[in-house]
């Protein structure tokens, strides 16, 4: 087998990690992977851009690809499954339409709205004068939230009118996030804990993978802007089995309702961001792929053959596998630039890689066998163990390890 994995992030090289693990694949293309996935097992980059999807096609017929897995969601969004599969090629991932789940914030509180999934109350909105005015009657705090894709940096939480209506003007009038906030979505704010639930479809059936908690903000405490993810643990301490419950029949079950009723081609990931609160647990988001960087933590839980979980998805077979996880727990910490996620320079020297082992590369580069730092989020190192405590301690063990100008992390991973 060859798979072509979709990518460049530490998402991307777990699933490449994942993958070389069944015995019949031969290759694991990674497009256009990093400095760590170049060195794995089977890997090999190809110098193609996640969204460039007319080459990402061409190169998956030329190599005969027999699986292509999507890691991003702007692919996704572009609809590179309804061009994949209209040339017979197998992918993993969303149809354009399902994808719009994640692509739009507005479609995605619109469709939770219309099947009864649980969400917080909200309006949505085209032009900035009709968000001010309908922010001065709201109850504070709120949500302000891009309406498009932001990479995880497009939602803020404002205390008061006057954060509000910055955030509004910043994502409406300035365009910072160049097209993304042209909507917004003003959302009630619930207060509690957030898990990531993210699990496998095939448009009949949703399994939910073992749940995670993201750590999104920069500094230790939950504090500062967001971030795309600074660690995560697995399983969430939080998610018993009366959260669980809960969310399969009032957040999972319609979702499932839902696609089915409108007909969405929907053979992947489907990623469920959820607050549990004292009200009971509420649908924050939905993603249509899985999120980094809980994907870290949560991949070496797996117990399961991916590819061969995949292809039971495709298959339409999904609701026959039996999805199996190891007992214990899961850390991953996120080293990155300083500065990040504002200003940050790159090209910093990265010793210790080698030594730390168990490291998923992200902003990472190989030239000519030295690694040198090239994005925000540089790499993470994660750990195993029979306890949430062993399992952070050896990720932080082994972060420890990892040197270069500039590294920052939280310490309170798992706290």
């Amino acid at each position: 087998m060859k798979i072509l994995v979709i990518g460049s992030g530490g998402r991307e090289h777990a699933i490449a990690w994942k993958a070389v693990q069944n015995k019949d694949v031969n290759t694991v293309f990674c497009a256009p992977g990093n400095g760590g996935t170049a060195l794995e097992k089977k890997c090999k980059n190809v110098n193609i851009k996640d969204n460039d999807i007319d080459n990402l096609t061409a190169f998956a017929e030329k190599e005969n690809i027999t699986l292509t897995i999507v890691g991003p969601e702007v692919p996704l969004v572009g609809g590179i499954v309804d061009r994949f599969k209209s040339r017979g090629l197998a992918i993993f991932g969303p149809d354009a339409k399902a994808a719009q789940l994640e692509g739009s914030k507005t479609f995605a509180k619109d469709f939770m709205k219309k099947y009864g999934v649980k969400t917080a109350e909200y309006g949505s909105f085209k032009d900035a004068d009709s968000a001010l005015k309908y922010i001065e009657k709201c109850s504070y705090p709120l949500v302000v939230k891009a309406d498009g894709l932001a990479a995880g940096k497009g939602v803020a939480i404002c205390q008061n009118y006057e954060e509000a209506s910055s955030k509004i003007r910043e994502f409406m009038i300035d365009d910072i996030f160049e097209g993304s906030g042209e909507t917004v979505v003003i959302e009630e704010f619930l207060e509690g804990v957030e898990a990531s639930i993210l699990s496998i479809t095939d448009g009949k059936c949703i399994i939910p993978f073992i749940s995670a908690k993201d750590h999104k903000q920069i500094y230790d405490g939950g504090k500062g802007p967001n971030t795309g993810g600074m660690g995560a643990i697995a399983p969430n301490p939080y998610c018993n089995e009366a959260v669980l419950k809960d969310f399969e029949e009032n957040i999972m079950a319609p979702t499932l309702e839902g696609i089915k009723s409108e007909n969405m081609d929907y053979k992947g990931i489907i990623f469920f961001g959820v607050m549990i609160t004292k009200k009971g647990n509420y649908l924050l988001e939905y993603n249509v792929r899985m999120g980094d960087p809980e994907t870290q933590a949560v991949l070496p839980l797996m117990d399961s053959d991916l590819v061969e979980l995949i292809d039971s998805t495709l298959n339409g077979e999904l609701s026959n596998f039996n999805l199996k996880w190891k007992n214990g727990a899961s850390c991953c910490v996120v080293a990155t630039s300083k500065g990040y996620p504002l200003g940050y320079e790159t090209g910093f020297k990265v010793d210790g890689i080698k030594e730390a082992g168990s490291v998923f590369a992200s902003g990472l580069k190989n030239e000519d066998g030295v690694f040198k730092t090239s994005g925000g989020r540089v790499l993470c190192t994660y750990g195993i163990g029979d306890t949430l405590d062993s399992a952070v301690k050896t990720a932080y063990d082994k972060l420890d390890k990892i040197k270069f100008s500039g590294k920052y992390f939280r310490t309170d991973i798992g706290e």
